[in-house]
């Protein structure tokens, strides 16, 4: 018994009554036809029940008509909204998004590119976790944007949030405190780095006091397990590496009767939920879908050939809310 074999690209072709290559375009490449096309096409091929042959246009056009997006911890809210944005403009350029999690291992995250890279045209490492040698090595062998990572010579989005953090000590001096505590993320990580940077930086400007906790990952539990030594350190206010951490500062200043912001001031990093914590936390918004699209659209430019700016960087804001007053 033979099996029936599904329409062609021919026959999608004619009842849409465009050409093959633009039947193909509007599967590959749509941003190259009209939406009106691109649309037309697709219910045309929707009503016949045709499904594209990837295999075929990849050995065809040289492309696997994939990109792939990892990142060191799919748990923590800052980035979903940043793999929604990469998949937006992957979308939007006609690839399809795989997405791999390195749970804070760079061993982890070496053997998910390794993987990665034979399946797909290019790659998007965010807050890569390894080192710069294994970074470039894996460049060398396939395209890659690299979100939140230094790497010279090498695409990558760079959000600018030490600027935002600067902005966060300068905010706490004028409302009078004179020690602060940044409560730092992943040793790895090349944001905790510019951040705990902006912090010192910034504090010495403004001579104050500054001294640091390591909670060493980005989670809730971290948050609250830092509790004793924050308020042992003294100061009269915290910045956390981000907002998961500050949520669970949060909530154990709170089963310890201390009241935010009254008797302690807390800011975290990212805005991610933010606004919805008791109290809504002041924080620096950090726009991870602006950085997941910008980190695609570089990556599609080089796969093109075209030579845009190689380092992006993506300004950030201090947002006020409730969680910051003057020290009691």
């Amino acid at each position: 018994m033979t099996q029936q074999r599904g329409p062609t690209i021919s026959q999608v072709a004619a009842a849409a009554n465009v050409s093959k290559s633009t039947v193909s375009r509007a599967f590959s490449r749509p941003e190259m036809i009209t939406a009106e096309t691109v649309a037309h096409v697709m219910e045309v091929a929707a009503r016949l029940g045709y499904v594209p042959n990837h295999t075929a246009r990849a050995l065809s056009t040289g492309r696997a008509g994939t990109v792939a997006i990892v990142v060191p911890d799919i748990a923590n809210p800052f980035f979903p909204p940043l793999i929604r944005g990469a998949q937006a403009a992957a979308d939007q350029a006609g690839f399809s998004l795989l997405l791999g999690d390195s749970d804070e291992d760079p061993t982890r995250e070496d053997v998910l590119v390794g993987k990665f890279a034979p399946q797909t045209d290019g790659i998007v490492l965010v807050s890569s976790r390894m080192t710069e040698e294994q970074i470039r090595t894996h460049a060398a062998r396939r395209p890659l944007v690299l979100v939140n990572r230094d790497v010279s010579g090498l695409p990558r989005v760079l959000i600018d949030t030490a600027t935002g953090i600067a902005a966060a000590v300068e905010h706490l001096a004028e409302l009078g405190h004179r020690h602060l505590v940044y409560v730092s993320g992943p040793a790895s990580s090349w944001s905790n780095s510019e951040r705990r940077r902006a912090v010192r930086a910034a504090g010495r400007r403004l001579g104050l006091q500054v001294s640091a906790v390591a909670a060493r990952r980005s989670t809730y539990d971290a948050g609250v397990q830092q509790v004793d030594a924050i308020l042992g350190s003294g100061a009269s206010a915290a910045i956390a590496f981000d907002d998961l951490l500050a949520q669970g500062i949060l909530a154990a200043l709170a089963t310890r009767g201390i009241a935010v912001p009254h008797q302690f001031s807390v800011i975290g990093c990212d805005d991610v939920l933010a606004a919805t914590m008791s109290p809504p936390l002041t924080t620096v918004s950090a726009h991870g879908g602006d950085a997941g699209r910008a980190a695609v659209d570089l990556l599609v430019s080089s796969l093109d050939g075209r030579h845009d700016d190689p380092r992006r960087v993506l300004e950030t804001s201090l947002v006020l809310r409730a969680t910051t007053a003057p020290p009691p």
